[in-house]
């Protein structure tokens, strides 16, 4: 249902100030002004917003281009209407005041909130998620981000074993695992560990369960002289290693604890209703971690990036965030279909990784992959179709309220707490 404004406000967001313009419905600019990114400065602009609207905040449409943060979460709080816009729109939006390409914080504004005025379609309705459901999005990104140091460090570390002592790495060939953390920690190697015992050797590898290779292998690698380097490389590159050690094994440490958070987010959203009932998303998490290949952090990753899409069961939406939608360009006689390569890259991977479970542990799936590429597709074109076929069966049993059950089978009749079967789902 459409809803007409008294007010339409411009937000142009800064990390000092943001720059307000509001404009009338007719397009007349009412008021313009400069917000410090401050707590005085935030209760400033919704005192004189107020005033603007008589106290009622629900009269005035914000435009801005972030979607999230303190000053969206203030209004929205407040009681505004806040839209968002992709920058991207904004600059095509930009050229219709200015075709010379001028762009300045005043005009930007300007032009957020006029675009509001007459183009709210393009727009898109900022609404707070669920405090859970924030609070996974949190998680998942921390993850994330602990992922990407841990490799950065490994791969650090594989630097370093290269330079003096690159046998270790024919045991551990990504310098990524913690019983080989474990050993240069233990040791002042590579001198001292060719005195090691088998006995030592043994205790070493079943503390970590490692059955590929056994003691006598370790030892014999051990054993081995360290590359000729200059003098004092290898005292340099020991201490290098211990500080990268330790490094990893925080990191490591970090990760398993927010990887616990996950869980234990999961399992909050996945019980049952209570008799005063749940948002919505808490039946949409035990929904989606039914489906193959979806493990916990799969789940969390699209739970928390496409939070507004999946509560809405907007299937077109969640297409377009994940980049599995493709664009058309057809003019004439000419007419090409390629990948979508803006979207959310997170939500991109983690159906990426979603597809690639699936590829092994569901035979439907697997079996519709090889007639995909028996037609001709590439290994990523059959990725992307197969994870739009999930996506419109995830939010077909998103709007039946129902679990994924295999073909042929009978479906379930009521949802169950998957506070268990999350120690057996595995981790995408």
């Amino acid at each position: 249902m459409r809803v007409d404004y008294a007010f339409y406000v411009g937000v142009d967001w800064g990390s000092q100030t943001q720059q307000v313009c509001v404009l009338d419905p007719r397009g007349a600019i009412v008021r313009e002004d400069v917000v410090p990114h401050r707590e005085a400065g935030l209760r400033q602009l919704l005192t004189w917003l107020r005033e603007l609207c008589h106290g009622d905040l629900s009269r005035v449409a914000i435009g801005i281009e972030m979607p999230r943060g303190a000053l969206v979460e203030a209004l929205v709080e407040a009681g505004a209407h806040v839209y968002h816009l992709n920058p991207k729109q904004l600059d095509r939006f930009r050229d219709r005041h200015s075709v010379a390409g001028a762009k300045d914080d005043r005009r930007d504004a300007f032009v957020l909130g006029d675009s509001l005025r007459t183009d709210r379609v393009c727009f898109r309705r900022v609404r707070i998620d669920d405090p859970s459901i924030i609070e996974l999005r949190e998680a998942s990104r921390l993850e994330s981000q602990l992922l990407q140091q841990h490799r950065r460090l490994a791969n650090r570390l594989y630097g370093q074993l290269h330079r003096v002592f690159p046998q270790l790495l024919e045991l551990s060939p990504g310098a990524d695992e913690p019983w080989l953390w474990d050993l240069l920690t233990q040791t002042a190697w590579p001198e001292v560990v060719r005195q090691w015992t088998k006995a030592q050797a043994t205790k070493l590898l079943r503390a970590h369960r490692i059955r590929r290779f056994d003691a006598e292998r370790l030892l014999d690698v051990l054993r081995q002289p360290a590359l000729p380097v200059a003098g004092g490389t290898i005292a340099a590159v020991t201490k290098h290693v211990g500080m990268l050690v330790e490094q990893l094994q925080l990191v490591q440490r970090q990760r398993r604890e927010c990887i616990a958070w996950i869980e234990r987010l999961l399992a909050q959203l996945s019980l049952p209703e209570d008799d005063e009932g749940q948002p919505r998303q808490h039946r949409d998490a035990e929904i989606l971690l039914s489906m193959p290949g979806a493990g916990k952090l799969v789940a969390a990753t699209v739970l928390g990036e496409a939070s507004q899409a999946v509560a809405d069961r907007d299937y077109q939406l969640l297409r377009t965030l994940s980049g599995v939608a493709p664009v058309t360009r057809s003019s004439g006689k000419s007419r090409r279909v390629t990948m979508r390569r803006s979207c959310n890259p997170r939500l991109r991977y983690a159906l990426y990784h979603w597809l690639f479970n699936s590829l092994q542990h569901d035979a439907p799936t697997r079996a519709r992959y090889d007639e995909l590429r028996g037609r001709g597709q590439t290994h990523p074109h059959a990725l992307r179709t197969l994870a739009d076929r999930h996506l419109r069966i995830l939010v077909a049993m998103l709007r039946d309220g129902t679990l994924w059950s295999p073909p042929g089978a009978a479906p379930p009749l009521a949802a169950s707490s998957l506070t268990a079967p999350l120690a057996d789902k595995e981790a995408a």
